[in-house]
């Protein structure tokens, strides 16, 4: 089962339609996937659900089993000051550690408004992602300007386009 998470709780985000549209993707190869949205969690999460509050929060608990009954995650992650966000980073802290990413399989899209296209962010997410343990894919898709180059629906750049496409089927395969 392929987990895609959407890495920001800004509802209605461009990361979650990316998301949508990897799904249509992964739907015509025929693969299964869920959609974890971090515009679900509870807003109180990290008092209600993180230290000594663990499993007691139902909604967060939910988001989390997601995570754990999954062996391969697909994060769209905006750029936010130079990093992702911090909700994204608040959730993995959550997360069972070491275990919940360990010898799993993980690729990044980054989305940003300027013209690096979250390389910062990726490398960051990458790094933490390491260090819990996943393989994350090497080729990762960093779609600067975003809001030049997504109609909020759909990619209107043809190269970005390709570049999911070929994620999509590479990632199948990894």
């Amino acid at each position: 089962m392929i987990t895609l998470i959407s890495g920001t709780n800004r509802p209605n985000s461009n990361s979650r339609a990316i998301v949508n549209i990897y799904a249509e993707m992964l739907e015509k190869h025929g693969e299964p996937y869920q959609i974890l949205d971090l515009a679900e969690l509870p807003a109180d999460f990290t008092y209600s659900a993180l230290y000594k509050n663990t499993g007691k929060n139902e909604e967060f608990n939910r988001l989390t089993a997601m995570i754990a009954n999954a062996d391969k995650f697909v994060f769209a992650v905006p750029e936010y000051n130079s990093s992702f966000p911090g909700v994204l980073k608040a959730f993995i802290d959550g997360l069972d550690y070491p275990y919940t990413f360990k010898d799993k399989k993980g690729a990044l899209i980054g989305l940003s408004s300027g013209m690096q296209g979250s390389g910062l962010a990726l490398s960051h997410l990458s790094d933490i992602l390491n260090y819990l343990g996943m393989h994350v894919m090497a080729t990762r898709i960093k779609l600067a300007h975003i809001e030049k180059n997504f109609n909020g629906k759909q990619l209107t750049n043809q190269l970005y386009q390709e570049l999911l496409e070929e994620h999509v089927e590479q990632f199948i395969k990894f």
